[in-house]
């Protein structure tokens, strides 16, 4: 099939590209720059520059590409780790789900593109009540942190928009909630800015640390896009996660040895709440988990590194 890729050279897509070539597909790979389109033209696929926010730009690289199907991987959080201003970090990434997203979708069915596989996040944006882990139909927050209510909507419109693509453009719609990304070309790799903060002992446990998170390894993320790649195959929500959610107080001192670092620190609710602001007391005291059941029923998904406890210390 002839597959384009919005965020082709994003950690995600560094990593879908070469799987896709691999399997015999044609790649077209969207790129926001002509600088980085020599590298794409290297690997075997054909890169188109557009921003995905220029509408004209994306209807005129879509329609020339006239792809089977869309994978929308676009962000833009390069040294996003500040969470006491989460949604002014997140802003152009929201941008990115939403106009981004739109502008995919006019250009699809312009296109006469059949599928497009999207995106998302699980976590956080789950209502912090109930249990530990949640599946696809759980709700998500009503109402989260104010830092956060802008991300949580665009994830909102995201979803809704995907969901109903097949009404509203006659394009099959696919999402991918990721968990936490670990893995090359992460901020959870050898180089990231997470590894950096945990190595500095800047990255402490806030509370008691009960916040439970699920991880996602970033080649995983890839794969889960080739296992939907199919038209005609299943639509909806899926969470593409390991088999195992873990606390917070948990995965950082694990995470933490893996690496060869000393133990985090750790301070109350209250002096992390004045330091690093509510979103991030929250995602460290009362985040969710994902399952990934319905990926591994519905899609036959089976993650490469089903365990972070292995993949922290050989997957990075």
């Amino acid at each position: 099939m002839r597959t384009l890729i919005a965020g082709a050279t994003g950690a995600v897509g560094q990593r879908l590209v070469p799987m896709l070539l691999d399997e015999g597909h044609e790649v077209v790979a969207m790129t926001r720059t002509e600088a980085k389109a020599g590298h794409l033209r290297e690997l075997g696929a054909m890169p188109v520059v557009a921003d995905a926010l220029d509408l004209d730009a994306v209807m005129g690289a879509v329609r020339g590409a006239e792809p089977d199907v869309i994978v929308h991987q676009l962000t833009a959080l390069t040294g996003a780790t500040d969470m006491k201003h989460f949604d002014r970090v997140f802003a152009t990434t929201n941008r990115l789900r939403t106009e981004g997203l739109r502008n995919l979708l006019d250009a699809g069915r312009a296109a006469g593109t059949r599928r497009i596989i999207v995106q998302s996040y699980t976590g956080w944006p789950f209502a912090r009540e109930g249990g530990a882990v949640k599946d696809e139909d759980a709700p998500l927050d009503t109402d989260p942190p104010k830092a956060q209510r802008e991300s949580l909507a665009a994830i909102r419109e995201l979803e809704d928009m995907v969901t109903h693509a097949r009404a509203t453009h006659g394009i099959e719609g696919v999402v991918l909630r990721y968990g936490g990304f670990y893995g090359p070309g992460t901020s959870m790799s050898t180089r990231g800015d997470i590894t950096d903060l945990i190595a500095k002992r800047r990255l402490p446990i806030i509370g008691d640390g009960g916040g439970v998170w699920s991880f996602t390894h970033i080649d995983d993320a890839a794969r889960a896009v080739v296992a939907t790649l199919e038209p005609g195959g299943p639509q909806g929500i899926f969470a593409i996660v390991d088999d195992e959610p873990v606390r917070v107080a948990d995965w950082i001192p694990a995470f933490a040895e893996a690496i060869g670092a000393k133990p985090p620190r750790r301070v109350p609710a209250w002096l992390g709440k004045l330091a690093a602001g509510e979103v991030a007391v929250t995602m460290m005291t009362a985040s969710r988990g994902a399952s990934n059941a319905r990926a591994r029923r519905v899609l036959g998904f089976e993650p490469r590194w089903p365990s972070w406890r292995v993949g922290f210390r050989e997957g990075l």
